[in-house]
């Protein structure tokens, strides 16, 4: 099994536009905190998400959430 990365202990605030989302979940994308592929090669996927309206979204930056994408403060426990 893989393991993913820690990029950021702390959440990635964003204002976000409707649409679909891939969250990087593995924690090696460039483009954190959205999947840019990286993950490829790895038993790891993203977590694609729909926002329905414009909106400041905290995603996960530490991968350690329960409530993948988003975050719950698990990365005060890191």
């Amino acid at each position: 099994m893989s393991e993913d990365a820690i990029p950021k202990k702390g959440p990635y605030v964003q204002e976000v536009e409707p649409g679909k989302y891939a969250w990087c979940a593995c924690g090696k994308s460039a483009n954190q905190p959205l999947c840019d592929g990286s993950h490829r090669g790895t038993d790891i996927s993203p977590v694609v998400t729909e926002i329905d309206e414009k909106q400041v979204v905290a995603w996960c930056g530490c991968k350690e959430s329960k409530n993948k994408p988003f975050c719950d403060g698990s990365h005060s426990h890191i």
